[in-house]
């Protein structure tokens, strides 16, 4: 898989551009992706990531996995939408650690974010998520458990803004917390799919 580049880090992209099938993506402590009201916004977490017109986006899925120990350490895909005007919308879901143990976590923000979470229903540290644009034009986020596919959450307005020329698609690591040093996220079978008809699995 080729045509990525990071975002928000130093670090080189595997194997000059091209993604194997597992890599890994560090974090720095103060890292975050998050838009809070009054005037929270926060957009420096590394992200690895493939820009392509929104328009041919179809899906994108990941393995995700970590060894998470401080609040709000997270990782998983992102779709970052770049509006005409300059500023940027976003989704990004996988896994963030709250509450003493690892969750299934989804943020969407159009204006500001807004945050939803359950348990990981393994109870481990790794999840499989995959983001789908499905026929009515919404973004539908699932888990993926086997063969099992659990919708968990809807996106409505992602693909509705007619005048966005392009997005990033692609996986992120955060660290919020100042504590604990890096956090390493380590990702697994990263699948891109575009409406041209190219297959970047």
């Amino acid at each position: 898989m080729s045509g990525f580049t990071f975002a928000n880090t130093i670090e080189k992209v595997p194997y000059e551009g091209k993604i194997p099938h597992e890599f890994s993506i560090k974090a720095s402590p103060s890292t975050d992706i998050w838009a809070k009201p009054p005037s929270t916004l926060r957009f420096n977490a590394p992200i690895l990531y493939k820009c392509i017109p929104l328009t041919a986006f179809k899906r994108a899925r990941v393995a995700i996995t970590a060894h998470w120990k401080s609040t709000y350490d997270q990782g998983g895909l992102i779709l970052v939408i770049n509006g005409a005007d300059g500023g940027q919308k976003w989704i990004k879901t996988g896994i963030e650690f709250t509450h003493d143990k690892p969750h299934v976590s989804t943020v969407a923000k159009d204006m500001w974010a807004d945050w939803s979470l359950f348990p990981v229903p393994t109870g481990g540290p790794a999840a499989t998520i995959e983001m789908v644009r499905e026929q009515d034009n919404s973004l539908w986020i699932y888990l993926m458990e086997g063969v099992q596919r659990s919708p968990i959450r809807e996106v409505t307005w992602a693909f509705e803004d007619e005048k966005t020329q392009d997005c990033w698609i692609g996986t992120y690591a955060a660290k919020p917390s100042k504590e604990d040093g890096d956090l390493i996220v380590d990702f697994r079978h990263l699948v891109v799919d575009v409406d041209s008809g190219e297959d970047s699995s």
